[in-house]
C-alpha cells in the first residue's frame, strides 16, 4: 500500500511511498481508507515539538479514519467485508486476540490510532473489530471523518468533564477549529447559550451560522469584559479552551461564580499563569483537564451525531500525497473547519 510516512522529525520529512500492508489479528479488520483529517497533533509530532507516550518512528499519522472493510480476522463476526465504517481511534477495551491489544491505559501509554499507532495517512488501516461503527448510507465520508477527534473531544469535555447543562452559558474559543465547531453545535443542541471567540470577523460570522449566540474577535477584544457585557454581568458558567496561554487569564476572568474552565489543549503555549489566586478561590472557580474519553462514550455520541442536525465543516480537500501542504495550511491557521486527506 502507499502511505504518507516519516522516519525522523522535521519540516520536510514526509514521504509518500510504498509500505507493507497491515496484517489483521483474529479480532481485527483492515479498512480501505476513504478519508482522514489533518489534526494539530499530526504536525506537532512530525516536527518533534511533542510526542504522545509510546510514540515511535517511523510513523503514519491520521487519527480520523473512515472507509470500507476489505479484510477481517477469523474471529470477527460483528462486521463484514464491504461495510462502510468509522474508527474509534482510542485503544481501550481492545480484545486480547487483536494485534492492537495491551495499549488501553487511559493515564499511561494509551494507544491511539494515528498518534502512536499507524493511522489513516495510508491506503489501508488496521483497527480492532470492537472499534468500528457503521456509517449510515446518507452520511458522506467527509461528514463522517471529522467525528472521532473533533466531536468526541468536544462532547467529553463539555458534558462528561465540565457537566454543561441546558440554560447555562458556555464560551468557546478558536471557533474556526474542528473541535470548537463541534462544541458550538453540541452546546447549542443541549440548550446552552454559546459565546464564541475567533481570530477574525469572517470566522465569527461562520460561528454564528453554526449556532453561536454572540461572537467576538479575540485578538482585538477584551474577552472578559465582552463576556460580562453580553451576559449582563453574570459571566460564563463554562469556558471551553484548547488555546492555552494566549487567552488563559481572560478565560478565568470571564467566568461566573463557581464557573468551570475546561481545557483540552494548548495551541498558543502550554505554560499559562493563573493571574490571581485570590480571585480564583474567592469566586470558587474550577480548572478542569479534559482527560481521554471512555470507550463506552463513543457509540452513543456517534448515534447522536448521525441522527441529529449536525454538520462538520470541511475547509479543503487534499490528496494524501500532498499531506505536507495540508499540514502547513493548518499550522498557518489558514482554514475554517477540517482539512480532509484522500488516499
Amino acid at each position: 500500500m502507499k502511505a504518507l510516512i516519516y522516519e525522523k522529525h522535521g519540516t520536510d520529512v514526509l514521504e509518500y511511498r510504498g509500505v507493507p500492508d497491515p496484517t489483521p489479528g483474529l479480532r481485527d479488520v483492515v479498512i480501505k481508507v476513504a478519508a482522514t483529517t489533518v489534526n494539530n497533533l499530526d504536525a506537532t509530532q512530525r516536527n518533534g515539538w511533542f510526542t504522545m507516550p509510546g510514540f515511535e518512528l517511523p510513523h503514519i499519522s491520521g487519527m480520523d479514519v473512515v472507509g470500507t472493510i476489505v479484510e477481517i480476522g477469523s474471529e470477527v463476526s460483528s462486521v463484514r467485508v464491504g461495510e462502510r465504517v468509522i474508527v474509534d481511534p482510542s485503544l481501550t477495551n481492545v480484545p486480547e486476540n487483536s494485534n492492537l491489544s495491551g495499549r488501553g491505559d487511559l493515564y499511561g501509554e494509551l494507544g491511539v490510532i494515528g498518534a502512536n499507532v499507524d493511522g489513516g495517512y495510508a491506503e489501508l488501516c488496521l483497527a480492532p473489530d470492537t472499534h468500528v461503527y457503521p456509517i449510515p448510507d446518507e452520511l458522506s465520508w467527509h461528514q463522517a471523518a471529522p467525528f472521532p477527534t473533533a466531536w468526541m473531544t468536544a462532547h467529553h469535555a463539555l458534558f462528561d468533564v465540565a457537566e454543561l447543562k441546558g440554560g447555562e452559558v458556555v464560551m468557546i474559543h478558536a471557533a474556526g477549529s474542528g473541535v470548537s465547531m463541534a462544541g458550538i453545535q453540541l452546546a447549542k443542541n443541549a440548550g446552552a447559550t454559546v459565546l464564541a471567540t475567533a481570530g477574525s470577523e469572517g470566522k465569527c460570522e461562520k460561528a454564528v451560522q453554526l449556532g453561536a449566540d454572540f461572537t467576538c474577535v479575540n485578538r482585538e477584544t477584551d474577552v472578559a469584559q465582552w463576556a460580562r457585557e453580553v451576559t449582563h454581568g453574570a459571566g460564563a458558567n463554562v469556558v471551553f479552551d484548547h488555546v492555552g496561554e494566549a487567552l488563559w487569564a481572560q478565560s478565568m476572568f470571564s467566568l461566573a461564580p463557581r464557573g468551570r474552565l475546561v481545557n483540552c489543549g494548548g495551541t498558543s503555549g502550554n505554560a499559562p499563569v493563573i493571574p490571581n489566586l485570590g480571585y480564583m478561590y474567592h469566586m470558587g472557580l474550577k480548572i478542569l483537564g479534559s482527560d481521554p474519553y471512555r470507550y463506552e462514550e463513543f457509540a452513543p455520541a456517534w448515534s447522536t451525531y448521525c441522527s441529529g442536525d449536525f454538520r462538520s465543516v470541511v475547509d479543503s480537500i487534499f490528496p494524501l500525497s500532498e499531506g505536507a501542504a495540508a499540514q502547513d495550511k493548518l499550522l498557518n491557521a489558514d482554514c475554517f473547519g477540517k482539512i480532509i486527506l484522500e488516499p
